[in-house]
């Protein structure tokens, strides 16, 4: 279906004769569960030396790759070496314009608004932190696009980023594929601002098929409360409360916390209770 011949390591508990059989016409590999993790990896190691190198594929828009149009500059400002050149270094590697900055106010200095880009900042950074740098950003007007890098579990400032401008949030660690993703996302939110008042309304739709109490929950995972304490402060059980997760995430098509927070928010700014500020 792919198009192209990928190794693969089939995981069954299933070990029947057709089971196997089929396996082996496709001609790959296969373990028995439960899997040794030692002789899954030395698969893994056969699977990956028998690769041909390959061109990793560019995740920018063909318009960019063929270099009918100036690509976007990726602004990184973290004050952390390390993450800083980590993400300097991945996203060269992909083609991408890059400049790197160890604060908000060293990045204030040297920008000039024009041309399009993408503005990737940490939520927490010595002086002007990462929000502030968002909100200051939009009361001056600026259309750049904008990702916050939060640490694990920092929902509140991640819904506050989002108000200030910011088209997604990312939790470190940071993954090459969600980090690719995330910044198409942003941009494709700068150049479809038209659309505004589209994209709410389809927002609001996909809302308005949630209950009460789903709604209620939502709206308290949204303010950062964690489900046990969503639990204690309903009185109903965690689990009950993680159902409703679930059924929230699945009834809107949010594949991802960021995900919901973007919808709660371009369906009503003011969705995210108070307790979130």
């Amino acid at each position: 279906m792919l198009g192209n011949e990928i190794p693969a390591v089939i995981l069954t508990g299933d070990i029947s004769t057709s089971a196997l059989r089929e396996i082996a016409q496709g001609g790959h590999l296969h373990l028995n569960k439960p899997v040794k993790a030692s002789e899954l990896m030395e698969l893994i190691r056969r699977c990956l030396a028998e690769l041909r190198p390959r061109v990793p594929a560019s995740t920018r828009r063909p318009a960019e790759a063929a270099g009918n149009q100036r690509p976007p500059t990726i602004f990184v400002v973290d004050d952390d070496s390390a993450v800083r050149e980590a993400l300097r270094d991945l996203l060269r590697g992909d083609g991408r314009t890059v400049e790197t900055y160890t604060s908000s106010e060293a990045f204030l200095d040297a920008y000039r608004p024009g041309g399009e880009g993408c503005l990737l900042v940490d939520a927490r950074m010595p002086g002007m932190g990462g929000l502030a740098l968002l909100q200051r950003l939009k009361g001056e007007g600026s259309r750049l696009a904008s990702i916050m890098i939060t640490g694990q579990g920092d929902v509140p400032m991640a819904v506050e980023a989002m108000r200030a401008g910011a088209a997604d949030f990312i939790e470190k660690p940071i993954r090459r594929d969600e980090l690719f993703v995330s910044i198409e996302h942003a941009l494709e939110h700068i150049r479809d601002s038209g659309k505004l008042s589209v994209r709410r309304e389809a927002a609001a739709t996909r809302l308005a098929g949630l209950t009460a109490r789903q709604r209620q929950i939502m709206e308290l995972v949204l303010a950062g409360h964690p489900s046990k304490n969503i639990a204690a402060d309903l009185g109903i059980s965690q689990r009950t409360v993680e159902n409703h997760r679930a059924a929230v995430m699945k009834k809107t098509g949010s594949h991802s916390l960021s995900a919901l927070i973007r919808l709660a928010l371009a369906a009503d700014p003011g969705t995210a209770p108070d307790s979130a500020r």
